[in-house]
């Protein structure tokens, strides 16, 4: 059963990660077999060594069962989380472009598959100083005049979670910030009030 949409303020870190598992990555089988026709589409042919791509959720399960070695995305190596890391430290104006779902891809493919990436130890570290960078810019841009006379909130670059985490508080402030200001009423309606009594 559903829950009522009062309680359900936005998607879940699992929902999300969820969502996350659709997206395509490569792996390296280690059986062979024809093309299989799944529900999301048709997938192979898997033959090793050579590469094929499929859904996270379909690689993840493999990797479980010992049939397949998963290749990690580009930007999960030490060298890319380095350079994004610095690239997010000194400009403190605006986010990064991350991968879409930078956090969840990472987190399942470090608890699943870290025998299949390069020091998981060294990633899991730079995606954690990465992840409060950004929080970090997340808070002082809460704290700036613009949002204070609520007008508005850079979140461009924002992933899909770190904007989920965002938005109870944002709601809740946004509205409280409104019932706070003062209410204005038209200029225009005041003088055809003055009019239509005369």
């Amino acid at each position: 059963m559903a829950l009522p949409k009062i309680l359900q303020p936005s998607l879940t870190p699992d929902e999300l990660t969820f969502l996350a598992e659709e997206e395509r990555i490569d792996i390296v089988p280690l059986f062979s077999m024809t093309r299989v026709r799944l529900l999301g589409g048709i997938y192979g042919p898997f033959t090793p060594p050579s590469t094929a791509t499929v859904p996270v959720w379909l690689a993840l399960s493999l990797k479980r069962k010992r049939k397949a070695r998963i290749v990690p995305p580009t930007w999960l190596n030490i060298e890319s989380l380095q350079s994004l890391l610095s690239e997010e430290k000194t400009n403190a104006e605006s986010f990064q472009r991350l991968p879409k779902r930078f956090i969840e891809i990472s987190k399942v493919l470090l608890d699943v598959a870290p025998d299949d990436l390069q020091s998981p130890s060294t990633l899991r570290s730079l995606l954690k100083d990465l992840r409060e960078v950004r929080q970090a810019k997340i808070r002082l841009g809460l704290q700036s005049e613009g949002v204070m006379r609520g007008s508005y909130l850079q979140v461009t670059n924002l992933t899909p979670l770190e904007l989920t985490e965002l938005k109870p508080f944002l709601v809740k402030a946004m509205g409280m910030m409104q019932a706070l200001e003062p209410k204005r009423e038209e200029e225009g309606e005041e003088g055809l009030g003055e009019y239509s009594q005369a």
